[in-house]
């Protein structure tokens, strides 16, 4: 999974536009939420001590990845969803790769329900999926099957976005090849405000272009240095408080904090994250 974290550095940093709800900052009940992936190392050891503190920390919901055999971290669907209501957490979204929906993707829609899910996230493209634009077209008609798909469970279908989607491909963009051939309502965004940024664009006029397509967030920061590397929450240049001003544009309903590396214990990065949120953004 190590693969799908890697990036391609440029020198682009982004600047927020000035287009932002205010009141958002003060009327927000919004749930903190983690992607597991930021504890992958210590999932694979002892998941549920990690979800009882994850819990703890005061997070709410949590983003799953790794889905396989029919098993969230090595637990069936209903006995994951035991083990989160155990601790208090939600489980609305998860990652899954594009071999998945060539897959038996109607046995993964029936697992995600009985854990509790209410997203499915394309969560990454490696290099033999995306080599022209062609293949971004042919992934967005394999998203609008899944999408169709999801829909017919009560389910809504997203991609998570690195940066590579915004690469030039002679003169075009494969998130705007996703963003122009899926239907608006069967295939929504997951934004990574850290890759869309270290992409040099402007998530809030993302937001503004595409209302509504953008009901999930990964919350990580990006450090102020010329590597511009993963750092916690509040601790980097990016501005958040503008960005969660944008929300109802967005139509953000869920976020999950995420720190793809951290730089000692991720239990004590995510505890860094959790906190400046609490105090910044969710009043």
């Amino acid at each position: 999974m190590t693969t799908r974290r890697s990036f391609i550095k440029q020198s682009s940093l982004f600047s927020v536009a000035a287009f932002a709800d205010p009141s958002f900052l003060l009327k927000s009940k919004a749930k903190i939420g983690l992607q597991l992936y930021t504890l992958r190392n210590e999932m694979a050891k002892d998941p549920k001590t990690v979800l009882k503190q994850v819990a703890a920390l005061g997070y709410k919901e949590v983003e799953s990845f790794g889905y396989n055999a029919g098993k969230y971290f090595g637990m069936t669907p209903s006995e994951f969803a035991s083990v989160l209501k155990g601790y208090g957490l939600a489980h609305p979204s998860g990652h899954y790769m594009l071999t998945a929906l060539s897959g038996d993707w109607n046995k993964a829609i029936e697992d995600a329900v009985t854990a509790g899910q209410q997203y499915m996230v394309l969560a990454y493209l490696i290099d033999e999926e995306r080599k022209n634009i062609d293949d971004y077209k042919k992934i967005a008609v394999q998203m609008n099957a899944a999408g169709e798909a999801c829909k017919k469970a009560g389910i809504q279908f997203a991609y998570h976005n690195h940066n590579f989607e915004f690469a030039d491909m002679n003169g075009q963009h494969g998130y705007d090849i996703f963003l122009r051939e899926t239907d608006h309502d069967l295939v929504k965004f997951e934004l990574d405000l850290y890759w869309i940024s270290f992409a040099g664009k402007d998530p809030v006029e993302m937001f503004k272009q595409h209302p509504g397509r953008f009901p999930l967030w990964h919350v990580k920061d990006m450090d102020n240095t010329s590597r511009k590397f993963f750092t916690e929450v509040g601790n980097g240049v990016i501005d958040f408080k503008s960005i969660f001003a944008a929300s109802k544009t967005a139509g953000m309903k869920h976020f999950f904090v995420e720190q793809d590396t951290c730089p000692g214990p991720p239990m004590v990065s995510i505890e860094k994250s959790i906190r400046y949120l609490e105090k910044n953004i969710v009043k």
